[in-house]
């Protein structure tokens, strides 16, 4: 059991750094910014792991393994989220509920859906988080901060071609018919 009696850095707290050098009242929004791309990331990462752990059917293994590099990715995009609020003085979001609460994505409900709505659902998140993802990239640039900026770029990139490859598992061309699984 921990001995310690005060929190070090209370969560919505941010420290001017000195070797970043971003003034505070910017590193604050950056930081705001950060931690609500985190909570989102987290949110559709436990989503889809939810998808990878329920898909069946003729194409499961390829959806199943699919989703499980999605969600690496998700993971590593939040790791740098994280390190990055850290390193401008904030304090990362951290835990389930908190994600839930500050995200402005919503899950979907705990029901197991087919993996055609499942992955709907999951299209749907990654079309929000490349919009708000796009907003804190301007921000970032706006207030001079071009690593962030950059971070923000390459995770994007990540988001973006995820949400391309969503649809197109969505498309209607399958080598799967109804006669097959009869």
């Amino acid at each position: 059991m921990s001995t310690q009696k005060q929190s070090r850095q209370r969560y919505g707290d941010v420290h001017e750094s000195e070797a970043l050098r971003v003034p505070e009242e910017k590193a604050e929004q950056l930081v705001d910014a950060l931690n609500s791309d985190l909570a989102a990331t987290y949110v559709l990462y436990h989503q889809v792991k939810k998808h990878h752990w329920l898909v069946e059917g003729a194409e499961f293994l390829g959806i199943h393994e699919y989703l499980g590099e999605v969600a690496e990715d998700l993971e590593e995009g939040a790791d740098v989220l994280a390190e990055r609020a850290q390193a401008l003085g904030g304090v990362p979001l951290s835990g389930g509920a908190n994600y839930e609460e500050h995200a402005p994505v919503t899950p979907e409900d705990a029901d197991a859906y087919d993996i055609r709505t499942s992955l709907e659902h999951d299209l749907e998140m990654f079309g929000d988080i490349t919009e708000q993802l796009r907003e804190h990239i301007q921000l970032a640039n706006n207030l001079g901060d071009y690593n962030t900026e950059e971070q923000l770029r390459d995770i994007l990139e990540d988001v973006e071609e995820h949400g391309h490859h969503l649809e197109h598992y969505l498309e209607d061309d399958t080598l799967v018919t109804s006669e097959t699984l009869e």
